[in-house]
């Protein structure tokens, strides 16, 4: 009978488990990613492969959580382009409470089929910059305006004329608006505290696709995360302004190192890796390029710092044109803020920068200055103790281990054996020494 139950209780968990696995295949499935950082190349990468793997397992909603505070207008029009043509309904949710949609990220926001917004988040600050992160002069400002305009009216058309005259003060006057005065103005679609209330909240939606009208069906939807893969992560994580900055410093200083210190190999290739991640970054981040020319002259200066009469002087030279450089690079003019390098950080890396530099030149100089270690050279100045009493015709002398051949300096005392005796001069095999008092 004991055998009989225990088969009854596991038949009945197998079935249970079975019902409970049958029951999530039939109920909707929400694929939910988590879009934080920058508009940049490797979060575009980002969101196709999400639409790619929403389409493959033909989900009932894609949900993009953002919060972001911009970046490039080119990746900007890429998503909302792969976002326009996904076959698959684009939820996006600017979450969690205190996220942002600024910039190109309201532009994304608007692209989704459906948009919502956690309370206490921001969208809008719209107005393009150039890029390289300066302000456009007129032409080009008027310009880029009216083509990012056309793209938000675009989008915003079919939430009513409010919602489009909002969208454009966004990106005429970098207008910003709070998550309940989008709901308003109908800029968005729900204002929502988390994902299960926004599902709940889009059952029965009906959002425009690309073949036509589709109402959403998100009841008992049970989600499942889509995680940015470790080589998305990275390629963000190195679009970093203060990262890009640090390996750019790092690398320059490890090949400075190598330069100083030729042989071997470690120093050079950590430099060159960490230069050519940091050119990855500098490739996407809109930096001022001139910045590029003071950061090359300080380490020039640091070099040439060897070679001048009076050190020090050109590394503090250096040191000045390193955070300048730093600065002009990444911190100019119109540059929104989140894109700009910490100056703390530029100031304190450019001291470390310099006093590293300039105890690499006093290691330098000190090896210029060491006396010869090799060959009979070597032998001057060293001391001995005479083995024999020495007169004009010489005698003979220990030195360390080795008995020499040697014969008294004219200035020198009378020398008798076991006197101490100093190495004045070398001639072929024979020293010149003279007592020492």
């Amino acid at each position: 009978m004991k055998r009989i139950g225990f088969f009854l209780i596991l038949l009945a968990t197998i079935l249970s488990v079975v019902n409970v696995t049958r029951a999530q295949s039939d109920a909707p499935l929400a694929l939910v990613m988590t879009a934080d950082g920058p508009i940049m190349p490797p979060m575009l990468e980002y969101i196709k492969r999400g639409i790619e793997t929403a389409e493959r397992r033909d989900v009932e909603v894609l949900i993009i959580q953002l919060d972001t505070f911009g970046g490039s207008i080119d990746t900007m029009k890429e998503i909302v382009q792969t976002i326009r043509d996904s076959k698959v309904p684009v939820v996006v949710y600017v979450s969690p409470r205190g996220a942002h949609a600024a910039s190109a990220g309201t532009l994304v926001t608007l692209a989704g089929h459906a948009s919502a917004m956690a309370p206490e988040t921001v969208i809008g600050a719209a107005s393009p910059v150039g890029g390289q992160g300066e302000d456009l002069e007129t032409t080009e400002e008027r310009k880029v305006k009216e083509d990012i305009k056309a793209v938000a009216r675009s989008l915003a058309e079919k939430r009513g004329p409010e919602a489009v005259k909002l969208a454009d003060a966004m990106i005429e006057s970098a207008k910003a608006v709070s998550a309940t005065e989008a709901l308003d103005a109908h800029l968005v679609d729900f204002v929502v505290d988390n994902v299960d209330d926004l599902l709940e909240a889009l059952n029965g939606f009906s959002v425009e696709m690309s073949d036509g009208a589709r109402t959403l069906n998100t009841i008992n939807a049970h989600t499942e995360p889509l995680d940015m893969s470790l080589i998305e992560s990275l390629l963000l994580f190195f679009t970093n302004p203060n990262i890009v900055f640090s390996l750019l410093s790092l690398g320059s200083l490890a090949i400075l190192f190598e330069i100083s210190s030729p042989g071997g190999w470690v120093s050079g290739f950590l430099g060159v890796v960490c230069l050519t991640l940091a050119t990855y970054g500098l490739g996407v981040l809109p930096v001022n390029w001139f910045g590029i020319i003071f950061l090359v002259t300080a380490f020039v200066l640091f070099i040439l710092d060897i070679k001048a009469p009076t050190h020090g002087a050109l590394t503090a030279a250096g040191v000045a044109s390193f955070i300048i450089g730093a600065l002009v690079l990444f911190n100019s003019p119109g540059t929104p803020q989140f894109q700009r390098v910490s100056v703390p950080l530029v100031i304190g890396m450019g001291i470390v920068i310099g006093l590293l530099s300039f105890g690499i030149l006093m290691f330098a100089l000190r090896t210029i200055h060491v006396p010869v270690q090799m060959g009979t050279e070597s032998l001057v100045g060293k001391t001995g103790t005479a083995r024999t009493s020495m007169h004009d015709a010489g005698g003979q002398v220990q030195l360390e281990s080795e008995l020499w051949s040697a014969e008294p300096t004219p200035e020198s005392e009378k020398i008798g054996k076991g006197d101490q005796v100093e190495v004045v001069e070398v001639k072929g095999l024979r020293l010149k020494v003279r007592k020492i008092k």
